[in-house]
């Protein structure tokens, strides 16, 4: 391996970076984020692009040879886009020499197999931990801090206090970043950027380090206080309460501000982590200014508090911190693999942070939440952890082995991304128009109701006919309103059936119900559904007290499915 330092230059494996060689951009603008009507949409190719993802196991791309196979079962699996990581420690061996030897074979397997990349930085911190940084920044802790913690003794986490932590990351990544726009500003291959990965501490609530009990002793930053008190209506409610509970003041030191506690420890490394990571991001942007997220290890049952999970990371109680400290970060996304999907993702989609969900379940749950989250919160996409092994796409654990290739195709997830892959364009359309909503059932939520349009939908899990009582443990749909009286929903394990909500007849029927799929963007009508395949509830007389016909729309436990309806109201 040879590399090249020449003064003024970057040093990288092969050749050297000169200004004039760097090609010109693309004539079409590179992917970023786009406000279109109430949604922001992450565009690609000048279009809204739905990512429809899986992120790979942290160390799957640190081997071509390990990825030659997996490229093409992604395509397999009906991904149009995959999250793979880039570790400091695997482009900076040596320090001040970059080899990108790696980076250029993930972009060629992926462009190989017409896939998008999302790059996760794994830069100072990965898990909270400083696992992924180069040998010679572990063994340089005089020069390159960690954190300290209550006991005096340091752990494996650098420390957010330190310049030369900083400028050393920032240095390497704005490598990165300088590389991909000479390799991939024509082919956009990259779409988005994850900075760093599941940041803050571990084992305290905050550094005790010396710089950082000075900071903690000092004032909290103006920009800061003023931040707060110019968005208090709409801060986040628990963040409100910690701050209130002292007094909502506009300067003091941290204890005085937000009162004593592990809540304040917890706000004050949440602004250290942003402008940290902020500093990196602007210096990457400025490079290629691709969209740059974060990703969340939330809470999880058993915690007792900060330190317990990552303190300081963007968990719901401090993203107002983060957006204020790291404005150049475009969204701060959640890690979701706990049961309470919908609430998380509600916590983490708000009007200044759109909803992406870089990591969570690839089994028939997590097609449930891909749908979810897309038509419900206008996300920009999903992404399963673990896509590399397909035995996560039957269950959480991967240890129950992996599908023979021929079932792939088959398994919750790949079918879930094959329809919400015709849906694309649709989706996309109605995301921006508010007209789409999602539902995602189980025992605890076995129904539903979703105003939309000018009908409230009745969304229940699918009910045997002969034992109504027998019902699915999951079920999920997504609804879009193409016009004033007809719908294009796609589900699994549901029915549906629809309330008027506007003046006029009580009672709403079915006049056309086609099942069908898209091709290339255009409708195909299959079967046209009546009779027993809409029937819902025989008794008429009870449906018609309620003010409804006894028919529904039905979506099976083999989907899902894509159905369009045309309704009519009568008296």
């Amino acid at each position: 391996m040879k590399f090249f330092a020449l003064p003024g230059h970057i040093a990288i494996s092969g050749l050297v970076l000169l200004a004039a060689a760097i090609p010109a951009q693309s004539a079409q603008p590179i992917p970023h984020l786009e406000k279109r009507g109430v949604a922001t949409q992450l565009i690609v190719d000048g279009k809204p692009y739905l990512a429809l993802a899986g992120e790979t196991a942290n160390t799957a791309s640190s081997s071509l040879e390990y990825m030659e196979p997996v490229w093409p079962r992604l395509v397999r699996m009906n991904l149009n886009t995959v999250l793979v990581a880039v570790a400091w420690d695997w482009i900076e061996p040596v320090e001040g020499r970059y080899d990108f030897t790696l980076v250029d074979g993930l972009l060629a397997g992926a462009r190989k197999n017409n896939l998008h990349v999302m790059f996760l930085w794994f830069g100072s911190w990965k898990n909270g931990i400083s696992s992924f940084v180069p040998a010679w920044v572990k063994a340089g802790q005089d020069r390159f801090p960690r954190v300290q913690i209550k006991s005096g003794k340091s752990i494996e986490v650098l420390s957010t206090f330190s310049a030369a932590n900083l400028d050393a990351d920032t240095r390497a990544y704005t490598a990165f970043m300088r590389h991909l726009r000479e390799v991939d500003s024509e082919r956009q291959t990259v779409v988005m950027i994850q900075m760093q990965n599941e940041v803050g501490i571990l084992g305290d609530s905050r550094d005790r380090s010396a710089a950082a009990e000075a900071a903690f002793a000092g004032p909290v930053p103006q920009e800061l206080a003023d931040y707060l008190q110019k968005i208090k209506d709409r801060l986040d409610p628990e963040l409100l309460r910690t701050w209130g509970s002292a007094g909502c003041k506009a300067a003091g030191t941290w204890s005085e501000v937000f009162g004593p506690g592990r809540a304040t420890d917890e706000i004050f490394m949440a602004w250290n982590y942003a402008r940290y990571l902020d500093r990196i991001t602007r210096a990457g942007k400025e490079e290629y200014p691709l969209p740059v997220f974060t990703n969340t290890w939330i809470v999880q049952p058993e915690d007792n508090g900060p330190g317990d999970y990552p303190s300081g990371g963007p968990e719901p109680l401090v993203i107002d911190i983060w957006k204020a400290g790291a404005p150049s970060i475009d969204i701060n996304a959640p890690d979701i693999y706990r049961p309470n999907f919908a609430e998380w993702v509600g916590r983490f989609h708000r009007d200044n942070n759109p909803l992406f969900v870089p990591e969570s379940r690839g089994d028939a749950g997590g097609a449930a939440n891909a749908f979810f989250a897309i038509g419900q919160h206008a996300s920009i996409g999903y992404s399963p952890f673990g896509i590399d092994n397909p035995g996560r796409l039957l269950v959480m654990r991967p240890e129950a082995g992996a599908p023979a290739p021929t079932d792939i195709d088959n398994l919750p997830l790949p079918r879930a991304y094959a329809v919400l892959a015709q849906l694309a364009p649709l989706i996309l359309e109605h995301q921006a128009g508010g007209t789409i909503a999602g539902a995602l059932l189980d025992a605890e939520h076995p129904t539903q109701e979703i105003p939309l349009g000018d009908y409230v939908l009745t969304v229940d899990l699918r009910r045997n006919r002969r034992d109504p009582t027998q019902v699915p443990a999951l079920g999920y749909g997504i609804f879009m309103a193409v016009g004033p009286d007809e719908y294009f929903l796609a589900g699994n394990d549901i029915q549906v059936t629809f309330t008027p909500h506007t003046p006029g007849p009580a009672v709403a029927g079915l006049a056309e119900v086609w099942a069908g799929r898209f091709v290339d963007g255009k409708w195909m009508p299959g079967r046209k559904l009546s009779g027993d395949d809409i029937l819902l509830n025989y008794k008429l007389g009870e449906a018609a007290a309620v003010n409804q016909s006894g028919s529904g729309l039905r979506f099976g436990p083999d989907g899902p499915t894509i159905q369009r309806v045309k309704l009519y109201r009568y008296q």
